[in-house]
């Protein structure tokens, strides 16, 4: 059984912000989300383990509420 990463496992985390970036460059919200989508679902398809990607779909929204959480009290 195989368990999510939370390692930096990176070689060029730089590198990769950059061309996040760029994949976003020029587009509105909505296309914004769809390209996220479909990133989002490559990346799923290429992992496959069910049980790594409902821990990271766990650890994401934990995460998102922790900061939603954080946001709401300041």
């Amino acid at each position: 059984m195989a368990a999510l990463n939370l390692q930096p496992n990176i070689a060029d985390p730089d590198g990769l912000y950059a061309r996040l970036a760029a994949l976003h460059e020029g587009l509105d919200e909505r296309r914004s989300a769809v390209v996220n989508s479909k990133l989002i679902l490559l990346l799923a398809n290429h992992i496959g383990d069910p049980q790594v990607l409902a821990e990271a779909i766990d650890t994401a929204k934990a995460a998102h509420l922790a900061i939603s959480s954080a946001a709401e009290q300041a």
